[in-house]
Parts: C-alpha cells; sequence; structure tokens
C-alpha cells in the first residue's frame, strides 16, 4: 500500500469516527460499574451475553460480593446462582474466583494497570483488559468485539477476521488518542444501527461513507 493509500484510509477513518461522535456524543461502555473491580466482573460476564442482561445481574451481585476478597472466598454454588442467567454461568463462576484470588495474592487486590499483566488473570483476554485500560484507566485502547469486528469489516477498515489483526489494522488507522472512544464508537453502531442481519441503513450517520455492498438503499 502506497503512502498516498494509507493516508486516504486514515482520514476517512477518523472522518467516520468524528462522524459517528457527532451522532453519538454520549457514547460510553453501557455496563453498570462503580470502580476497576466491577468493571472487570462485568465484563467477564458480557462474554456471550447482552450488557443489558449483566446490567441486570450485577446489582444484586454487587450487593453480596463486595470485592476481590469476596469473590475469592465465595461458594461457587452460590456465585454460579447469582451469575446464571449470563449463560456459562459454571465457566465463569471459576473465572471470578480465580481472578480474585490472583488479584488479592498477587495484586494487593488491586486491578492491574497493563495489557501484560491483566492478560495474565485468569479469564481475561485482550477484549476484556482493553475494556479497563481503555474506559477505566484512561489508557488508548482498542476493543475488538463482535460489533466491531463486523462493522469494521463492512466499512472496509480491515480485510481480516482475526481480532488481534483487527485490533493492529484500526491502530494503525486511528491516532490513539482516539482509539478508545473510536472502538466505542464502532460497538455501538454496530449495536443499534449496522445490525447482523438487517441493518437500519436508512438511519445510518456514515452512509455515504459505507463501500458494502450489502448495505441497504435509503
Amino acid at each position: 500500500m502506497t503512502r498516498e493509500n494509507q493516508a486516504y484510509r486514515r482520514r476517512r477513518a477518523l472522518r467516520i469516527v468524528r462522524t459517528l461522535q457527532n451522532a453519538r456524543p454520549d457514547a460510553a461502555v453501557e455496563l453498570h460499574h462503580r470502580n476497576a473491580w466491577e468493571l472487570l466482573v462485568a465484563t467477564i460476564l458480557s462474554a456471550q451475553c447482552t450488557d443489558q442482561r449483566v446490567n441486570q445481574v450485577t446489582p444484586a451481585l454487587f450487593r453480596r460480593y463486595s470485592g476481590p476478597a469476596a469473590y475469592a472466598q465465595a461458594d461457587q454454588t452460590e456465585l454460579e446462582g447469582f451469575i446464571k442467567p449470563t449463560g456459562f454461568y459454571k465457566s465463569k463462576a471459576k473465572h471470578l474466583m480465580a481472578c480474585a484470588g490472583s488479584i488479592v495474592s498477587r495484586r494487593d487486590g488491586q486491578v492491574p494497570k497493563t495489557m501484560e499483566e491483566l492478560t495474565a488473570l485468569p479469564g481475561v483476554g485482550r477484549k476484556t483488559a482493553n475494556v479497563i485500560l481503555g474506559h477505566w484507566f484512561g489508557e488508548p485502547a482498542i476493543v475488538v468485539d463482535t460489533h466491531v469486528k463486523r462493522v469494521s469489516a463492512r466499512l472496509d477498515l480491515t480485510k481480516s477476521t482475526d481480532p488481534d489483526q483487527i485490533e493492529a489494522d484500526l491502530q494503525s488507522l486511528l491516532p490513539p488518542k482516539d482509539w478508545t472512544i473510536g472502538s466505542q464508537q464502532l460497538l455501538l453502531h454496530g449495536r443499534y444501527i449496522c445490525l447482523a442481519r438487517r441493518p437500519l441503513c436508512e438511519r445510518c450517520p456514515i452512509y455515504d461513507d459505507c463501500p458494502w455492498k450489502g448495505k441497504f438503499p435509503r
């Protein structure tokens, strides 16, 4: 790819993000939380589950378990009962307890602030780590979930289906200061407008910038 082509792709990617920001200026992570640990718990629970369902579960969960130490000492069967509506509750309960135990024993009860330390925790991959880094610690971070994956492909911001490569592609197109908000805008656009089965093209603010051949005519 020539420098001119890459420069154009960068200008276009930034224009897309800016347009989405104008359309949804209040974009933020939609998982309810009050601290880094609660955001980490909610993000782990959100795997294969909607944020809405997680938000229905976490109020009672957070009242019962106040922090990492409480999760580390929890009765697994009881914990499973709280999180069962999120699906895959047995493995999620194990991950939460192991993650909490690691934070208590190795991190003095504090959620770590680096990608390396976060992904060393049980049940924490790059997507979860980027949620914590970007939306709690304010570090430049690109979250690649199923919505970002779909929207990035339709907008021709990536040719890959691999989340790590999509993250790298978006990093190459956006300045670091726009990584967190940019990926969040793509995520919410996919969640509410650029739907998997029937995208709401008639409501799309970036319709003219979308080269996807499957888009619906206005």
